[in-house]
């Protein structure tokens, strides 16, 4: 059973050298983890399904960014339906002054 355990001790802290068997059992079996991996084990992962618009500030015009968002909502209503807006910023030209509004949509 110490064999067993000091085999496993082994494999945890790495100390087998680069070319021996152990090793190569370790590094085959990252392998099959990276490669095979995401086909049978569900990660829960998912690319993000945003969709970034951009508006003139003339045409979603406010002054706090809960009136942005509705007005950018409203903006785009006709254009592409029902959307949630997850974030909001402003576009600034070279002076400081807010040209346009950018908004991660998804839909």
């Amino acid at each position: 059973m110490s064999r067993v355990w000091r085999i496993i001790k082994s494999y945890v802290f790495w100390t087998y050298e680069r070319g021996s068997f152990h090793y190569d059992v370790m590094v085959t079996l990252i392998l099959i983890f990276v490669f095979a991996g995401p086909r049978f084990i569900d990660f829960k992962d998912k690319p993000a399904d945003f969709v970034i618009y951009q508006a003139d500030a003339s045409a979603v015009d406010a002054q706090d960014v809960a009136m942005v968002r509705a007005n950018f909502a409203r903006y785009l209503r006709p254009k592409v339906g029902a959307v949630t807006i997850e974030r909001v910023e402003p576009v600034r030209d070279a002076s400081g002054h807010i040209v346009a509004y950018r908004a991660w949509v998804r839909k």
